[in-house]
């Protein structure tokens, strides 16, 4: 139904359209409450530059669009004033002005809404609480620059200001202008959905385009910050001119198109009005620029201005991003009856009265073309105009006022309000129009999402064609879309290519965002935050090359169940039973000569010194500790203590009966007799060095995290070398001090030479430290707790071989060598009795 009365309508207009009408006079109503309107009725200001007094500015042509809203926001206030339930009994009025998208047009009628109320003045005060202005709220302006500068005079005033169209980033700064609203998203939200879509296709190889003015420049600013946070580079970043009457824009608008043409970039993103997007796109035909992808917004995709460029299908791929807005329910027969209604006297009479009840028209700055404007020559416009975010905003205020009032859905008190009174009912509740829910977030705005638009062209006709959608995230049909390449699918623009999980970027070239990929270390990770580098992973970590996270290191130690620590303990039970089963022997034949000769009671003393020894190689198996580390020196320099000791005494015996005959018979039974005290002496003095080797510092458990590459090792480490030298060289004295005594000893094959034993016990202890060192300086794997093991076992089965073993065969085998003659110490012969 609503179709053929929009056809007649439109044959009616066509009629008429030679005539004036009276349209100018729609825009001021009187009501109990006025609602300010700022709109582009006209754009092209006239002579702006050459102005030299503070006169009237005038524009030269329409903006069909900016008549749109126009007529969207009276659309809204009858709609209201006609409504039921919400504001009943209350009549809002309207009083709309040219801002001819210039802020200097904005200003004048800015300062009249501020006014007294019936005065042409604003009040200077002190306090302004009780400061009412010529309106309620205002609706508008469209442009970001220019609400920049109206809002800033409104946020003094605390008057509610609701924005249709400015969508800077600045405005959302609650601080600087509190009562600035806006029923559209900010470009934040834009340039979120504008990065997902590069993103989508691969695209991060691009060229950056913004009209000079506060949308381009802050659009473009956003859009450069995020851009490097998701790995899409900027080849080219420009700012193009909107002041279209400077002689300088042909040479501007080239160098930016021959950048873009260098860079060998496939997609270009212009965030700019419709008047600079079309001067660009006009000189990138005429200079031939290659085809690109071009991703535009809504102030310029749709248009008429760009699409009704000759040849514009030569450009590319156009794809972009307009808000969701729903329809206007009524909207359009609305406006087909008001054409209708303006060509009539009576009408246009009516009107002309009800406006002057509102006061003169100070400014004159209506919408004089706009009574020689048809609805042929809206009707094109009118089909793509987004007029909702008009329509919700004159509801928000509608809304708040139902609220501040204290209205019911059959009346409203009539109570003095203030226009800041109004702020608090905004910023709080939500409302409902048509059906939808609406509510202004934290700073002042609505986000109610993107479409995704292509251009699509059928026989030189353009559509704009919906692909997708945005609301946080982005959905794409990309089936929709046809590129212009020859296979129809999506061009590649990258300078590099995306590295995968584990890879880092190195720079290559002189360009920062040109890179080769390559693969991480080991022991460092690739993260999200940082792309362009590895991070190391910490100490108690490690990772494998081309990593994106590190990995707890195992702890490694000799563990009881590997295979050689089972062969080492295996080794270490059967020394300890040798030296048990030894001592088991010595025991029973402690009376004999040659058990009485190698020591008798010292000896047994000596094997279960040798027995401790090898029981304490389990100390170095399992998982170490600070106790463990210095239970580990310490059994082993008292164990060896022990039995050096009981060498020392037989010793220094054999040294007193080979080297000196003449003293041995008066300290021989010194010597013999105070052997246990001179063990316990030595013992004593181990002890004390032992004591300092704790106080100054013991072995401690460390982890070593450089030995490996995968595993922490469990290491002891030496605090106090000096100590740890004095306990353990200790030892080696005596063995020094024993070897001196007895390599020189001869004697006669009749006689058993027991000093040979310890000679060669001396021996393998002194070699066995040699290689221990050796060793243990190179080895950093759990090795060094098998080398110490090692060199444990090796001293104790030395010394059972070549001391004790030889006896006990003597003992088992050969008893009738253990007699006294063939057992009696050695000793010098003297001279006489060999020439003899």
């Amino acid at each position: 139904a609503m179709l053929p009365a929009l056809l007649l309508c439109l044959s009616l207009g066509s009629s008429a359209a030679l005539e004036a009408t009276c349209l100018s006079a729609q825009f001021r109503r009187p009501g109990d409450y006025i609602i300010g309107g700022l709109f582009p009725f006209g754009m092209d200001t006239i002579n702006l530059a050459a102005r030299a007094e503070p006169s009237l500015v005038g524009c030269e042509r329409l903006f069909l669009d900016g008549l749109i809203w126009a007529l969207g926001m009276k659309f809204a206030i009858e709609e209201i004033n006609n409504s039921t339930s919400l504001l009943p009994g209350v009549r809002l009025g309207y009083d709309m002005y040219d801002t001819c998208f210039e802020p200097l047009m904005a200003l004048q009628p800015s300062l009249l809404f501020l006014t007294r109320q019936g005065t042409r003045g604003i009040g200077v005060h002190c306090n302004y609480t009780d400061y009412q202005p010529r309106v309620a709220a205002v609706i508008g302006p469209h442009k970001s620059d220019l609400c920049l500068v109206t809002a800033k005079l409104f946020s003094f005033f605390l008057v509610p200001q609701v924005s249709y169209g400015g969508s800077s980033e600045q405005l959302s700064n609650t601080e600087l202008y509190p009562s600035f609203y806006r029923t559209v998203p900010s470009d934040k939200n834009l340039v979120e959905a504008v990065v997902q879509l590069l993103n989508k296709f691969g695209w991060n190889w691009i060229a950056s385009i913004g009209s000079d003015d506060e949308y381009g420049r802050g659009a473009q600013g956003q859009f450069s910050s995020m851009a490097g946070d998701h790995n899409i580079c900027i080849a080219f970043e420009g700012l193009i001119p909107t002041d279209l009457a400077d002689p300088r824009v042909t040479t501007r608008l080239e160098d930016t198109i021959t950048a873009i043409n260098k860079t060998n970039v496939s997609v270009v993103v212009l965030f700019a009005y419709s008047k600079p997007a079309q001067a660009l796109l006009r000189h990138s035909i005429r200079m031939g620029l290659s085809k690109k992808v071009w991703i535009g917004t809504e102030a310029w995709m749709l248009s008429n201005t760009a699409a009704s460029i000759p040849n514009i299908q030569s450009i590319g791929t156009v794809l972009g991003f307009i808000m969701k807005a729903g329809t206007v329910p009524g909207f359009h027969n609305y406006v087909a009856n008001l054409f209708t209604s303006v060509q009539q006297e009576k009408f246009c009479q009516e009107s002309r009265e009800v406006a002057q009840l509102l006061g003169s028209d100070m400014l004159q700055t209506r919408c004089q073309p706009c009574d020689n404007v048809s609805m042929d020559d809206i009707w094109p416009t009118l089909s793509l105009s987004q007029v909702q975010p008009v329509y919700v905003a004159v509801y928000s205020v509608a809304h708040a006022l139902h609220r501040a009032l204290g209205c019911t859905h059959q009346a409203c008190p009539t109570a003095p309000i203030r226009s800041w009174q109004l702020l608090h009912f905004m910023n709080t509740l939500p409302f409902q129009v048509n059906g939808q829910s609406f509510r202004f977030d934290e700073s002042h705005g609505t986000n109610t999402g993107y479409k995704l638009i292509f251009w699509s062209w059928e026989n030189s006709s353009l559509t704009y064609l919906p692909v997708g959608d945005y609301e946080g995230s982005l959905n794409i049909d990309s089936s929709l879309i046809r590129f212009h390449t020859a296979d129809q699918k999506e061009p590649t623009s990258e300078c590099f290519r995306q590295c995968k999980p584990g890879q880092f970027r190195e720079l290559k070239g002189y360009h920062l965002c040109c890179y080769n990929c390559t693969d991480c270390p080991e022991n460092t990770f690739w993260s999200h935050e940082d792309s362009s580098g590895c991070s190391p992973c910490q100490a108690q970590q490690w990772s494998p090359a081309r990593s994106t996270q590190c990995l707890e290191r195992s702890e490694r130690y000799l563990l009881w169940s590997q295979p050689l620590a089972l062969a080492l303990l295996a080794l270490m039970v059967a020394a300890a039973a040798l030296a048990c089963l030894t001592a088991l022997l010595f025991f029973k034949n402690l009376e004999t000569p040659l058990v009485r000769a190698s020591g008798g009671r010292l000896s047994l003393f000596a094997l279960l010194a040798l027995v401790l020894l090898c029981l304490s190689c389990c100390l170095y198996v399992g998982k170490p500790s600070d106790e463990l580390c210095a239970a580990q020196q310490l059994l082993h320099a008292l164990c060896l203590t022990a039995c050096f000791s009981t060498f020392l005494a037989k010793s220094l015996e054999i040294t007193l009966l080979t080297e000196f005959p003449r003293c041995a018979p008066s300290l021989l039974h010194w010597v013999t007799q105070r052997a246990w005290l001179l063990v316990a002496l030595c013992l004593l003095t181990e002890c004390c060095l032992c004591f300092c080797y704790l106080c100054l510092g013991p072995d401690s458990l460390v982890a070593d995290y450089k030995s490996l590459p995968r595993e922490v090792l469990l290491v002891c480490h030496t605090q106090s070398w000096g100590a740890f030298v004095l306990m353990h060289g200790y030892n080696g004295c005596l063995a020094f001090i024993c070897f001196l005594g007895t390599f020189m000893v001869e004697t006669s094959g009749k006689k058993y030479n027991i000093a040979r034993g310890i000679t060669f016990a001396i021996l393998i202890y002194f070699i066995t430290c040699i290689f221990f060192v050796a060793f243990f300086a190179t080895l950093k794997t759990v090795l060094r707790s098998v080398t110490q093991i090692c060199t444990i076992l090796t001293t104790s089965l030395g010394i059972l071989g070549t001391y004790y073993v030889p006896k006990c065969y003597i003992i088992l085998l050969k008893p009738d060598l253990n007699t006294e003659d063939y057992c009696q110490y050695p000793t010098r012969e003297k001279p006489e009795e060999d020439s003899a």
